[in-house]
């Protein structure tokens, strides 16, 4: 693997007023954050935390307090994502802080800008067994209060000038792309203590790393005069015009990974479809009458549920791979030769461009992708079916609206990989990487709360009943909708267990009725029983000032779209009894 490296340049520091009006620490503290473009703090208040959630309430932060931090969190990521901005997640001690790593992790793997303010049992407690006691005798100490896999910045503070000095770390780190996560524990005693007075001294936007103008120009003469495909990943949604600029320049079929759908319009002409989980056998077709010489990675780990490792879509030269995160290119294909560039994807596309011909190098052909899938015909026996639940989806939702859709893991974001369309980024989120089931029961809530926009959560029963801050949405007036794919089964389950030739446990479970759910905790609802009945209740659905639940009550007879899948469990070693044809 050849290793291209970037052009680096130094930022300024300038310096930024410390808070004046701060007299407490964690005063001092929230008023930094919200220099540093903080805007929600979601969590859960706790004893440990008492004199941080005073100062919360007294804040310019916009502060939700949730019933679970784990809620909490999939909330803070969800609204860091769709608004662009750092987030904060306050929790107490112990169980406070263990409850919240399960959303942390999903927002390491998605992309998320967190801080995570805990607190700490005082030093004079600590191996004495106070309550909830958070300490070396109670928790691993390396991997919650050091950097590593899950913290670019943690520690236990001792004192304002050690915070101090992290904040300038976390500062700095905010500037740059992609995930990064802080944690910083406080006592109470710390907490109360006399705010710092130096000056606070906030980092500029950085420039932006690209490659130099030799890759540049090596790269701009591979993909024009050889046959390539573009394989575009969620680190690129910023990039999007750029990307629909370079295609039409080279006349270069475009293939999106699922969190990446909608970064280049699933309707262009040079579409080739989605890879991965839920994805569309036009991609494997296309590779296999016609291999390109080089495939162009645009920010995606390639990772299983995007790429299945699948050797068919391995280039016939090579992948030029562009990420910000060195440890990517070449990771996900060991055996395949690799150009890797580190790179944030819009800067390195722009160079490219610059590089390029102004006229398109090629005639545009349109591509043999994914057709728009045609509605079935509505049926008024039986459930409702999941091709008919995603039409009305397309139809009120995404084409009617602005709405963010977020597909939750389980079926539910197998089917709107493969059937929905979307022809702009930032309108589908999905976790494909983590795929914590609660995600997105929870996480709509945050988008919604960061944004004033609608959110809809496309989950599956399961799903929803692992927890959901419906009650949160009620207090707040999230503008917040669920769909609920209600067939009293953990049905990806079953049908998984089933077609690896596997005995599943049972995964059936009582019928939950989610529209008494949604009343008992103040929020309004419809069930839907019939496939005429989708569209008045989206309609529905996306004027209510509130949040909102559609309870569908679904046909689970026919697999979900989801069998390279299975594939990839039996190619890890899993014997197939059964047929996953």
């Amino acid at each position: 693997m050849r290793t291209l490296h970037p052009a680096s340049a130094p930022f300024s520091t300038p310096p930024l007023p410390f808070p004046r009006n701060a007299t407490s620490t964690v005063e001092w503290l929230l008023e930094s954050l919200h220099a540093l473009g903080v805007e929600e703090a979601f969590g859960l208040t706790g004893g440990a935390i008492a004199p941080l959630t005073h100062a919360l309430a007294r804040s310019s932060l916009r502060t939700y307090h949730f019933r679970h931090e784990c809620g909490a969190g999939y909330a803070a990521l969800e609204a860091s994502l769709a608004s662009g901005r750092p987030s904060l997640l306050y929790v107490t001690t112990g169980p406070g802080l263990t409850n919240a790593l399960t959303a942390l992790s999903a927002a390491r793997w998605e992309g998320g800008k967190i801080l995570m303010i805990s607190g700490a049992t005082p030093s004079a407690q600590r191996q004495r067994w106070a309550c909830q006691e958070t300490s070396a005798l109670t928790l691993p100490l390396g991997g919650f209060f050091s950097s590593g896999p899950l913290f670019d910045v943690a520690a236990m503070v001792e004192s304002t000038g050690e915070l101090e000095a992290l904040m300038h770390r976390l500062a700095q780190g905010w500037t740059r792309p992609g995930a990064w996560l802080g944690h910083l524990s406080l006592s109470i005693p710390l907490q109360s203590a006399p705010a710092p007075r130096r000056t606070f001294r906030a980092p500029s936007d950085p420039a932006l790393p690209t490659a130099d103008s030799r890759v540049l120009a090596e790269v701009a003469h591979a993909l024009g005069n050889e046959r390539s495909v573009l394989w575009v990943g969620h680190g690129a949604r910023f990039a999007a015009t750029q990307v629909r600029m370079l295609a039409e320049r080279l006349g270069t079929p475009v293939m999106v990974s699922p969190r990446a759908k909608g970064v280049f319009s699933e309707r262009h002409p040079l579409y080739l479809g989605t890879s991965g989980l839920g994805g569309h056998q036009e991609v494997e077709a296309y590779f296999a009458r016609t291999r390109p010489a080089y495939v162009l990675v645009l920010g995606s780990r390639l990772s299983e549920p995007t790429s299945f490792w699948n050797p068919a879509l391995v280039p016939s030269k090579a992948f030029i791979h562009v990420d910000m995160d060195p440890q990517v290119p070449g990771s996900a294909y060991p055996e395949a030769e690799t150009w890797a560039i580190q790179a944030e994807v819009g800067a390195f596309l722009d160079g490219l461009l610059s590089r390029l011909p102004s006229a398109s190098l090629r005639p545009l052909v349109a591509m043999q992708g994914p057709l728009a899938p045609e509605p079935p015909e509505v049926q008024d026996e039986g459930a409702v079916r999941p091709q008919s639940l995603m039409a009305a989806l397309q139809s009120v939702v995404v084409d009617g609206s602005d709405a963010t859709v977020m597909a939750e893991s389980g079926n539910a974001f197998a089917w709107a990989n493969h059937l929905l369309r979307f022809t702009e980024p930032e309108r589908y989120r999905v976790s494909t990487g983590f795929g914590a089931m609660g995600h997105f029961a929870n996480g709509v809530v945050g988008a919604a709360l960061a944004t004033g926009r609608k959110a809809v959560a496309l989950v599956g029963d399961g799903s929803m009943l692992m927890g959901t801050e419906l009650n949160s949405a009620v207090q707040y007036r999230a503008p917040a909708v669920w769909i609920v794919l209600n067939d009293a089964s953990y049905s990806m389950v079953d049908q998984g267990m089933r077609a690896l030739g596997l005995t599943p446990l049972p995964t059936g479970m009582p019928r939950v009725d989610f529209v008494a759910l949604a009343r008992a905790c103040g929020a309004d609802g419809i069930r839907v029983e019939q496939e005429s009945q989708l569209k008045d209740a989206m309609i529905a659905a996306m004027a209510a000032e509130g949040p909102f639940v559609i309870d569908v009550q679904l046909d689970n007879s026919e697999t979900a779209p989801w069998m390279r899948r299975i594939r990839s469990l039996i190619s890890q070693g899993i014997d197939d009894e059964g047929d996953a044809s």
